[in-house]
């Protein structure tokens, strides 16, 4: 029995000392970026359980959804889909003049990709430019979801692409795209409603994540500008990563006084 004990002991003062690997955001413009909430954690406001085996206390559900980081939407959007006299696809906005949002404001960080980048002919891709950019100075990947623990009463027309990259090599802006399938249906997206998740894997699958606002220092800046836009000249941006890795400061991620 005691050495039972002795050996539980020596895994929960190992669970207790495991490392966490600190991951950080920041907005790669300041423009405009009050419209955006800072990521946080997956998390569901529920009644308090009624019983210990109640699903709202599954340790393992906890886990999954705590590791998981949402990214709200920051305006209101009603999108339709429609065919012009030409026969070609046009997007409109249906609240128009009533919308929230300027069309010149939407333009800023809204587009439709030209037809022959879909992936399938007759499905429009829309993407979204949000200002979030992640980082780390460990080797650590982000992957980005769609909003699959949240209950959307209204379901949008099509999918999401999602991502996966090494931000301590690959700090880059995130975008949403979005191929839209059933395009007789509109996109509806709601302000505070999670636009997508961000997901991160570490050298440890099991140690925890401590996600912090990073200070935007002028070598993160710097490095961050190095990469912006550099599919408008190659075809594969994963070829950069050696160089990208060869090049980076020591240090990017400086953690922002609160």
């Amino acid at each position: 029995m005691f050495v039972k004990l002795y050996r539980q002991m020596q895994r929960d003062a190992e669970f207790n000392t495991r490392r966490r690997y600190k991951i950080g955001w920041l907005f790669k413009e300041e423009k405009a970026s009050l419209i955006w909430d800072a990521p946080q954690p997956v998390s569901f406001d529920v009644p308090k359980p009624t019983t210990s085996k109640s699903a709202t206390v599954c340790p393992a559900a906890i886990e999954f959804d705590r590791r998981h980081f949402a990214i709200n939407c920051p305006i209101d959007l009603h999108l339709r889909m429609q065919q012009n006299a030409q026969g070609q696809l046009q997007m409109t906005n249906v609240d128009g003049p009533m919308a929230s949002t300027r069309p010149a404001g939407l333009q800023s960080i809204m587009a439709l990709s030209p037809q022959n980048e879909w992936r399938h002919p007759s499905r429009p891709m829309l993407q979204i430019a949000t200002p979030f950019v992640f980082v780390s100075d460990d080797p650590v990947y982000v992957n980005q979801f769609p909003p699959f623990l949240h209950y959307m009463p209204a379901q949008r027309p099509g999918v999401m692409l999602c991502g996966r990259f090494p931000i301590d090599v690959w700090p880059r802006q995130h975008m949403w795209a979005f191929e839209w399938h059933d395009l007789s249906k509109d996109l509806i997206l709601k302000r505070g409603d999670p636009l997508f998740y961000v997901r991160f894997e570490t050298p440890d699958p099991s140690a925890p994540v401590r996600l912090v606002e990073a200070e935007r220092t002028p070598e993160l800046l710097s490095f961050i500008a190095s990469l912006t836009d550099v599919t408008n000249f190659v075809n594969q941006s994963f070829q950069l990563f050696k160089t990208a890795r060869e090049r980076r400061p020591k240090t990017l991620l400086v953690e922002k006084p609160r």
